[in-house]
Order: C-alpha cells, then structure tokens, then sequence
C-alpha cells in the first residue's frame, strides 16, 4: 500500500500532502459547486471546500449501516449535494452541498424519520450524550405477551387468545420497526426494519401467531442490546475527554487567585497547581518543580520530573509539588484536545477491510432477498411444494438477509484499536494504518534524538591552525548558536560553560545534511561535517586519519574552515537510549528488519547501529539520499515505515507506507501531519503498535468469519427446513451482538498489544 490509498488529505512533514480520497462509493460525486465568500452564522460548523459547503449533521437515530444505506440512497439522487461522509460511531454525517440546498438536505433527512442536528459549534457535535433512555415498561409487557401467546398455542386453547395476545406483543414493541420498515420500503430501500416488517406480516397471514410475537420481542431486545453495545465504543474516546478538569486557579490582575472555567482562560494566562490536581491547559512551568504522571497523553507508566521551562500538558496528573504555568495554548487546541480530535476524526477514515465489507454489503442483501423470493415460489410452481411451507421458508431467508453484523464489525474494531492505541501514547491517523501496520517488514530510523537522547556533549576540541584557541571557539559557537541541529547546541552549551561570547553572523545560511556557513567580521567561514569538508576539497590525509579514528568511537565531528583551511575540529558524543535497545530486539521478534538513516559520518552509524543491534546502518546522508533509500525499500518484501523527529526526515516520512513521529506531545504539527505520532520519546512504542495492529486485523477476519459463518448455518438450516423466525433474528441480531463484543476486547486491557 501507498499513502495514496488511504482516506484523508493531511499535510506531512515536508509540506507535501498525502492523497488520501475517500473511496467513490462512499461519496455521491458531483461537479464543483459554486460557492459564497463566508459561512452563514446559523452553521458555525460548516467549511467552504473547493467542492461546496460542507456541513456536520448530527443524528441521533444514525446507528448502523441500517440507516447509512437510507441516507445515501435519500441524499445521493438531490440536486446541489455534491458528497456524503458518514462516521456512526460519532453519528454525524458530512454533506458537501450547494449553500441553497441545506434546508431541502435537513427536510430530506426528517422525511426518513431522523432528527438532524446542525450543531451550532465544535463541542456541540463532539458531545457524546447519548439519547435519553426509552421506558422499557411496554418491551417487558410485549414479552408478557408473546409468551402467553406461545402457552395458549401450546395448550390448544381457542386461537383467537393466540392471536390477541400476539397482536397485543407486536403493537407494544413493534410498531417503530414498522415505521421504519414502511419509510424504508417506500425510499426502494430493504434494510433490516423493511425485511423484518415484511416477515412478521407474512408470518401473520400464515397463522405463525406466537413465533410473530416472539420474533418481534426477540429483535426489538436484541436491537436494544446492540445499542447499549455500540454505545460502548462511541464512549471509548469519552474516557479520555473527561480527563481534563473543566476549572483552573488562574492569577487575576489584581494578584489574587480565581478559580474559572478552564475554557474561558487566554494564552499566556498564569496559572496555580496544587499536589494531587490535574492539569487543566497545556503550559510552561515558570516556578516550582514536581513529578507529573504524564500516561493520559505519553502513556508513561513513571511519573515524570518537571522543573522551571519543562512543558506541562491538559489531562495529565500533578503527583506531589506545587508549581505555576504559562498557558500555552487554548482549552480546545490543547494537546490532548487534539489527540481526541485526530482520534474522532480517524474513525471516519475507512480501512481496507471496512472497504471490501462495505462493497459485499451492497452485494449480499439483494442476493438473499432474490433468494428468498424464488424460495418462496419456484418449489410450489415446479416442485410441487406446499405454498405455506415454502413462503414460511422464504420469510426466515428474509430476517437473515441483513449484513448488520458484517458492517457494523469493522468499525466497531477499528474505533476500539485507535482508542486503545491513544491510551498508550500513540496517536494514530486512520483505521488504515493501524490494519497495515501489520505489515510491515522494514523500519527505518534516524539517529539523533530517535535511536539516541539527541542531547550530545562536545568531548572533544582541537586546534589545527594558528588561530588562538578562544578566537576559535568564539567563531564556531557564533555559527552553531543559528543553528537548531543537536550537534551545533553540543558547541554552543559547551562555549557558554566555559564563557565565551559570540558574534553576529552576516549571510548565515544552513546546509542541509552539511552544516552552516555564514560571515563574521567580513569574512566567511564554514561549520559542518566530514561531507562539508570533502565538497570544500580541505581534507588532508592527516585529518582523515584523525577523523576517522574519532568516528570508529562512535563520536561526530564537525570542522571549522575559513576559505582556505581547516581551522579546528569539534567532537561530540551522543548516547543511546536504552529503550532503543529494547525495541530494535522487540521489531526483530516480530520478524521486521531495521535500518538507520543519518545525515552523520557512516563510521558514526556503524558504531552506533552496532551498539542497538541494528541490521543496516547508512551514514553521510543528506534529506534526499534519505527519501531514495526509502524508495529502494519500497514495494519488496511488504511495507516500509519511517521514524524521525525532524525536518531533514520530512521526505522520508512522506514517501514511506508509515511515518512516524517521536516526541509528538505538544508539538501541533506532528499530531495533526504524523500518520502515527509517538507521543513521547520511547522507541518501545512501535512493536507495540505493530502487535496492536496484528490483534486488530485478526478480530477483523474474525469477525467477518462469525457474521458471514452464522449467517451460513442458518441459512442451511432454513433451506432444510430446520430453521424458523425467532432462530433467524439470533442469526442476525446475536452475530451483530458477538462482533460487537469482540471487536471491544481491543479496550479491555491498558496495554493491549503487549498480550
């Protein structure tokens, strides 16, 4: 798979942007639409796209495929709508329509018996209250009902009690399935409400008095339970949404404390924590230290010590200081704010199974029902079957011809894998990769700050010319203090320990891969790699000698030039991470190889790749020899992913089937581009995400397994003239509630993919 398969357009690292179309069956397509300057205040929720307007309806009736179907055959056919997207977990459907055509889209929607909701902002169409409970009082009597109708059946009493008893069971809990049969049937529409409706009407006409009673009991309880169900993963995000408190003490302008919604308080606001109290908005520390339990957004399972300048996060969990924070970013732009976003907004984003299930879906309905119908009157017009046995056989095959169970498994499993995934501090993008992550059979990594800290120290310093030594360093931590690359900080940190000034830098310029270059005092210099220096022709065979025997220790060395010679060299170390080690054997247990790309020496690579185990190692490689070696990687032996932290990686990211991102927490760009963002630094998390991926994916088939095989056996059973009504309603009702349950084994542990 390339990133053009997948389902949602989203700028990466580089700028660039992933084409990422929603299948064409899943959208009614249309040509472009003529479009107003703004957005009309009574949809605050709606965009202006190239395509149209695009508004968010909520409806709380939109609970499974049953209702998707409606909708788009309803919708696809109107004039002025020119695409739908539907997500049922969040019960909300997109439409892109002609600014004039929003109030025949909302009528359209309530002749199917809906309630559209055009949410008039954010937090009123992410509200996850669901609908208020209906009375259960009438499906308990119905229930009363139909079992007295199966007692007076069975003890021979007048068949009119049979009859009453079982009209009396179908009025009190049928009548809604009624309804949405007949508004079904009329839209050419053979949902599960519409073939149900036409059974139990058939199974009245034949005399089926108490199994017409006890079919409609048993799927109005059946349908209710799969509610409840369903319910459950919708809420599987609320968890997370509920982490942040809705109040913070906030420093006033008059030097007092006031304790207001967290909501209204502004960037840059001060803001008290106290042990024990729960962040509520992302910030700086500006006084105090403590140990804050980052799990909500890192999945850290150790409490993390924060000082003055450490960033603190909304949702986290301030275990024993006290401290105060700058607000840095508003209560809906917080970094867990947008975790929940991304989440949500991945729910919508159709993995490939969901795909194929989707297009069987609209196969499978219309083949049963066909099935039916000649059931039904072929044997009792050529085979001399009986017209009672046959049609009752045909009325059973309609009950089993709704692929509920089959739809709805996919996203419930999808859905509950990205929660569990966010609960672990990985953010994923899409069902997409989270099904594909299992495929993956190259990870390649970049070094500094991925595999090690990213925090180098200068280990070594010498002078190789005439030059004083305090006018070499002031030169080269005058060029490394523009720079942002670990190596160049490990110069500057150095010469400010030690005192030493720097100077202004005229024409700086960074090379990519190589170094900088910039002038001081009229004159130009160069600091950068070993790369630099061979493109500069300075390289002796003297410095050579001393470079290399340097590199071999597992060091990076950087020059300092003037336009002639080399003036000195810096050494600086990294070191691992003792996570990377664990991860790299962890990916190789999974039976996927390993490659380091770095812009550092190849000695350097070596020595480090060496240190973590990993099976490849490419050094001196500037940001498009990188993105070459990921397309030399590419559509081989499965699919390729790309770890990095910055933006040398950005062309690797882009190309490679997955990209990662370290240490995403709090950085907006990562969450909202990274096709996975890791959100803390822990390199632990990829097999992790790939043990994940492999669980999903086999829930997956097993879900499909379990809906299509019962589906199967009662349909034989029925064809043998073993099934009947109330069987046919376990066959489809019972399998929706079994991939249901399956697919939330997914949520029942913290660290699924460790299992």
């Amino acid at each position: 798979m390339t990133k053009k398969d997948s389902h949602s357009t989203h700028s990466n690292h580089s700028g660039h942007t992933h084409e990422k179309s929603h299948a064409e069956d899943d959208c009614c397509v249309a040509p472009q639409l003529s479009i107003p300057p703004t957005v009309p205040d009574d949809l605050a929720t709606a965009k202006l796209t190239a395509q149209g307007m695009q508004t968010p309806i909520r409806i709380m009736q939109m609970d499974c495929p049953t209702e998707e179907e409606l909708l788009r055959s309803k919708l696809g056919g109107m004039a002025g709508v020119a695409g739908m997207e539907f997500n049922l977990m969040k019960r909300v459907l997109t439409v892109t329509h002609e600014p004039q055509a929003i109030d025949a889209i909302l009528d359209a929607v309530r002749s199917l018996g809906f309630t559209p909701e055009v949410a008039k902002d954010e937090e009123q169409l992410n509200d996850h209250t669901p609908e208020p409970a209906k009375p259960s009082w009438p499906l308990a009597l119905a229930g009363l009902a139909a079992i007295g109708s199966e007692v007076a059946d069975w003890a021979a009493m007048p068949t009119w009690v049979s009859a009453s008893l079982a009209l009396a069971a179908v009025l009190l809990c049928g009548v809604t399935t009624y309804k949405k049969g007949w508004i079904a049937i009329r839209n050419g529409n053979l949902n599960i409400n519409a073939l149900m409706s036409i059974a139990v009407t058939g199974a009245l006409f034949l005399g089926q008095w108490p199994e017409e009673a006890m079919v409609m009991v048993l799927f109005t309880l059946a349908e209710l339970i799969e509610a409840k169900s369903l319910d459950r993963a919708r809420n599987a995000i609320k968890g997370l949404m509920q982490l942040t408190p809705e109040r913070a003490t906030v420093l006033q302008s008059d030097g007092s404390w006031l304790e207001v919604a967290a909501k209204s308080v502004p960037v840059a606001a001060r803001v008290r924590i106290k042990p024990g109290e729960r962040i509520a908005l992302d910030g700086t520390i500006v006084s105090g230290k403590s140990a804050i339990n980052q799990a909500p957004i890192t999945g850290e399972s150790l409490p993390v010590e924060k000082a003055e300048g450490d960033p603190v996060f909304a949702g986290t969990i301030n275990e024993s200081g006290s401290f105060e924070y700058t607000v840095t970013a508003a209560a809906g732009d917080s970094t867990l704010a947008r975790i929940i976003h991304a989440v949500e907004e991945a729910q919508g984003a159709r993995a490939p199974t969901q795909r194929f299930v989707d297009q069987f879906a609209r196969v499978y309905t219309p083949v049963i029902f066909a099935i039916a119908l000649a059931v039904a009157i072929l044997p009792p017009l050529f085979m001399g079957g009986e017209w009672f046995t046959w049609v009752y056989k045909a009325l059973v095959l309609l009950v089993i011809a709704c692929p509920c169970a089959l739809v709805i498994s996919t996203p419930v499993t999808i859905v509950s894998g990205l929660a569990a995934a966010a609960r672990q501090g990985m953010l994923i993008k899409g069902g997409v990769y989270l099904e594909e992550g299992r495929k993956l059979a190259w990870v390649a990594l970049d070094k500094t700050g991925t595999i090690t800290h990213g925090k180098p120290v200068q280990t070594n310093f010498e002078v190789l010319s005439s030059t004083s030594e305090t006018d070499i360093r002031v030169l080269a931590a005058s060029l490394a203090g523009r720079s942002d690359h670990p190596v160049s900080r490990a110069v500057t940190e150095a010469a400010k320990r030690d005192g030493i000034a720097i100077k202004p830098v005229d024409g700086f310029e960074a090379l990519a891969g190589r170094g900088t270059k910039g002038m001081i005092d009229g004159k130009l210099y160069h600091l950068g790699n070993h790369r630099l220096v061979h493109e500069l022709g300075r390289c002796s065979d003297a410095l050579e000698t001393q470079l290399t025997a340097l590199e071999q220790q597992g060091k990076t060395v950087i020059l300092l030039s003037d336009d002639t010679t080399v003036l000195a060299l810096f050494a600086v170390a990294d070191t691992v991470k003792e996570s990377s080690r664990q991860a790299i054997t962890e990916l190789h247990a999974l039976g996927i190889k390993t490659v380091m790309l770095t812009g550092d020496n190849a000695h350097t690579a070596k020595a480090i790749a060496a240190q973590v185990g990993i099976d490849e190692a490419r050094g001196d490689l500037l940001p498009d020899d990188k993105l070459k070696a990921i397309e030399s990687k590419l559509n081989k032996d499965g699919a390729v992913g790309m770890v990095g932290d910055g933006i040398n990686d950005a062309p690797a990211l882009a190309r490679s089937d997955i990209g990662f991102a370290m240490g995403a927490a709090g950085t907006g760009t990562a969450i909202e581009t990274a096709d996975v963002a890791l959100m803390d630094d822990d390199l632990r998390k990829l097999p992790r995400f790939v043990r994940l991926s492999r669980q999903t994916h086999a829930i997956l088939i097993q879900n499909i397994v379990l809906a299509l095989g019962i589906k199967a056996v009662f349909l034989f059973l029925t064809l043998y003239g073993v099934g009947t009504m109330w069987m046919a309603v376990f066959a489809d009702v019972g399998a929706s509630l079994l991939v249901v349950g399956n697919g939330l084994r997914l949520l029942r542990t913290n660290d699924v993919a460790r299992n």
